[in-house]
């Protein structure tokens, strides 16, 4: 018994020691400060011979996939807020997308303007074009949500100045307010089910689309890249003869 509270004190008396000095520094942080480094070919002046050589077939094998022509863009395509042609054109690809889960193209599309990082020139359009645009592992999520829900992610939508939307037509004020919606045309109905293709982070109810968490049901089938499809879709339209193209439709309008 002596002998194992003598152990026990000991132990104790080792915690307490390491808690003491583990917990009270003689150093203590007065000031954190950051800036930007530009990451240019400033770097590569110096290069190491070494490492060089032993990245070098990995470097090759990396290009031959990232530099492989997929398509031709018609026009340069670019991002933003209200409406952009880039924006535009990825809505619809996961509006379309829709068909793998509903047998057809769902009732609206959505992706978010901060997950387009890069944009679409004219020309031709590589393996690396897309991975910079899309570069994040965002899946297809496919929603059903009641009407009034609907107009909560329109009034969701309206809030950040705009997003990229397919097979809706939104009106919104300069502050963020929604003033009308349609679907296909027309008014949305609060009882009636709506369908919508969208990524698993906007799903989750990221970036501010609260009424997405309010679906009846989501379907995210496995292996579906939002990257993944738009590459799809750019294959598919090359093998068809056509080149890659969107437009403005005043998707979502800004009024006075």
């Amino acid at each position: 018994m002596k002998k194992g509270y003598l152990k026990f004190v000991s132990g104790l008396a080792l915690a307490v020691m390491f808690s003491f000095t583990s917990c009270h520094s003689a150093y203590e942080v007065t000031k954190v400060e950051g800036r930007m480094h530009p990451m240019d070919s400033t770097y590569d002046v110096n290069s190491d011979a070494e490492a060089v050589a032993l990245l070098a077939p990995y470097k090759a094998k990396i290009d031959s996939m990232m530099y492989r022509v997929v398509g031709t863009a018609e026009m340069s395509m670019d991002r933003g807020a209200p409406e952009s042609p880039l924006s535009n054109l990825v809505a619809d690809v996961l509006r379309g997308a829709a068909v793998q889960v509903l047998g057809k193209s769902a009732d609206m599309g959505l992706v978010n303007m901060g997950g387009l990082r890069n944009m679409l020139t004219e020309g031709p359009i590589t393996c690396g074009n897309i991975y910079e645009i899309l570069p994040f592992e965002n899946s297809l999520c496919v929603l059903t949500l009641k009407g009034a829900h609907l107009n909560r992610l329109f009034e969701n939508i309206a809030a950040r100045g705009g997003e990229g939307v397919s097979g809706v037509q939104l009106q919104i004020t300069k502050d963020g307010k929604l003033l009308r919606a349609t679907v296909a045309g027309k008014p949305v109905v609060d009882d009636k089910l709506y369908t919508v293709a969208t990524i698993d982070y906007l799903a989750d109810g990221n970036n501010g689309m609260t009424a997405l968490i309010q679906a009846e049901k989501r379907e995210c089938p496995s292996g579906a890249t939002l990257r993944g499809l738009f590459m799809d879709y750019v294959e598919r339209q090359t093998a068809a003869g056509k080149k890659i193209t969107s437009r403005m439709e005043g998707r979502v309008a800004v009024e006075d």
